[in-house]
């Protein structure tokens, strides 16, 4: 039997909102209290459990549990068990602070999707942090995926993913050990990212060549990256060496730079490229 209530949007309304501001497109949820991202927060929030649903009032949680599913207009939150900490507000008022959803979490909206292994949302804080084997959000242009975590900062307005973290856009593909979204509304008020940092074992793929760095700074709209700290740029057998390196994943076209006069390393570039090897000549 799956136990079933509709309360006020407390428990899955915060945690869906923030984890769709990361999804690439949803206002945070400061300013979007309402799970789709529609700012409706008068819509009530049905949660259902197959195992049933517990308040400990000692420990002033709520816990759902097997097949947990919360759900507001057309965003849903799924995990095995899902616990929602509250507590008193000075006029009285019960307030959730924190949640967490444990066990093949999925957060879906329309065209978005955010699955982890566990997520932990901190109200007061305004931080949703995502951890598993493989963390994934997901929309119909953009993907991101890391093997550590995922976490969401409402207030600065970044995502974070940990572990080899891959970004992915229009075929075009960014890969660091920990990559940066920063995001801003556009003229709609909805989020989008505007930059991505990338920091370690940078990696930056075109159709032609592979670029590699310690550092990154990648514009998603121009589709241009900026490189920096040991670049190495390779096509083929071919390779190209040097500090600072423009790569423009849209065009495949690279230009690489030294470092500047006076500073510790040789201000010179150093490419390596093979010659196609001459035809064996003819047998008599």
């Amino acid at each position: 039997m799956t136990a079933r209530f509709v309360s006020a949007p407390l428990l899955g309304a915060r945690l869906v909102a923030a984890a769709l501001a990361v999804a690439l497109g949803v206002a945070p949820a400061s300013a979007v209290v309402g799970l789709g991202g529609s700012k409706n927060s008068s819509a009530p929030v049905a949660i259902e459990a197959e195992d049933g649903i517990e308040w400990q009032q000692a420990k002033q949680i709520y816990i759902a549990r097997g097949n947990a599913r919360a759900a507001q207009g057309d965003t849903t939150v799924r995990a095995d068990t899902l616990t929602a900490h509250y507590r008193t507000a000075a006029n009285g008022d019960t307030e959730i602070w924190r949640v967490v959803a444990e066990g093949n979490v999925r957060i879906q909206s329309t065209g978005r999707l955010a699955t982890g292994d566990q997520g932990t949302y901190d109200i007061d804080k305004g931080v949703l942090v995502l951890t598993g084997k493989v963390v994934r959000l997901e929309s119909q242009l953009e993907k991101i995926r890391a093997s550590q975590s995922l976490e969401y900062w409402e207030q600065r307005r970044i995502a974070v993913a940990r572990g080899n973290a891959v970004a992915q856009k229009d075929g075009r593909e960014l890969r660091a050990d920990v990559l940066t979204a920063h995001m801003r509304e556009n003229k709609a008020g909805q989020l989008e990212m505007w930059r991505i940092e990338a920091f370690g074992n940078v990696e930056v793929a075109t159709a032609a060549e592979v670029a590699r760095a310690r550092y990154g700074d990648y514009d998603p709209d121009s589709g241009i990256a900026h490189l920096a700290g040991g670049v190495k740029i390779s096509r083929g057998q071919n390779q190209m060496n040097g500090e600072f390196a423009e790569v423009n994943m849209k065009t495949g076209t690279s230009r690489l730079t030294a470092q500047p006069k006076g500073a510790d390393a040789a201000p010179r570039v150093r490419g390596v490229f093979q010659p196609k090897s001459a035809p064996a000549p003819a047998k008599p």
